[in-house]
């Protein structure tokens, strides 16, 4: 598997203009059951990721998110803010961060691509999310190749409604890496990829870590969660 031109899917700044229309759209991801688990982190008002609240004061995201695009240098906590559930103007609920936990094999490279097999972190917020209003995401074993997953992500043309990519096919997997036909965009680093069986709540499976092309198509490259996860879990206590 050859992975060319890899581009980490996170947004800077807010005033870049629109250039590219979201598959779905923010209709679509308003219909997936648990969407307003999912919502937007704001860093130092300078960019933007997606996230995904995996337990009711903890959102999964990743890792290379929580450094500075500019300086390369950590994110101080008291400058990221998690929205859940965020449509226009607003938050189903809105949290300030505590604490970051980056997975223990991750090393930011501020100057191309990260390894993204362990590109995940955890941010702790400041007050847990009442889960009778949000429930929180729960995992599940990665899927294969040739099974249909989805995103929804927050991105640089919609930064204020949720965007829904689904179905989409996993093209292969390599180790702790997940490759799917999901065309994502900038600020869609760290959205959830979901499986949904029949008529169940959507499970993670994998965070979105970089755009990338395979063959000369557009495809997303995500973090598998089965080890990955359980890590960065064991580290965050």
């Amino acid at each position: 598997m050859k992975l060319l031109t890899i581009t980490a899917a996170l947004f800077l700044g807010f005033g870049a203009p629109s250039m590219a229309k979201a598959q779905d759209g923010p209709s679509g991801a308003m219909q997936v059951d648990g969407w307003e688990a999912v919502g937007r982190l704001t860093m130092a008002e300078r960019a933007m990721c997606t996230g995904a609240l995996i337990a009711p004061d903890m959102v999964l995201t990743a890792a290379h998110c929580m450094y500075d695009p500019y300086s390369g240098r950590p994110v101080k906590t008291g400058r990221i803010r998690f929205e859940a559930g965020l449509t226009g103007n607003t938050a189903q609920a809105t949290r300030a961060v505590t604490e970051v936990v980056v997975h223990p094999g991750y090393r930011h490279n501020h100057n191309g691509p990260n390894d993204a097999g362990v590109d995940l972190a955890v941010v702790k917020l400041s007050k847990p999310i009442d889960v009778r209003h949000i429930r929180p995401f729960v995992t599940e074993a990665s899927p294969a190749r040739g099974d249909a997953v989805g995103v929804i992500s927050y991105t640089h043309m919609q930064k204020t409604m949720p965007v829904l990519q689904h179905p989409c096919d996993v093209l292969a997997r390599q180790g702790d890496v997940l490759v799917t036909n999901c065309e994502v965009d900038f600020g869609a680093s760290g959205a959830p990829v979901f499986a949904v069986q029949g008529g169940a709540r959507p499970r993670l499976v994998s965070v979105i870590s970089s755009k990338a092309e395979m063959g000369g198509r557009p495809v997303s490259v995500g973090t598998i969660l089965d080890r990955a996860l359980h890590v960065l879990l064991q580290r965050a206590g």
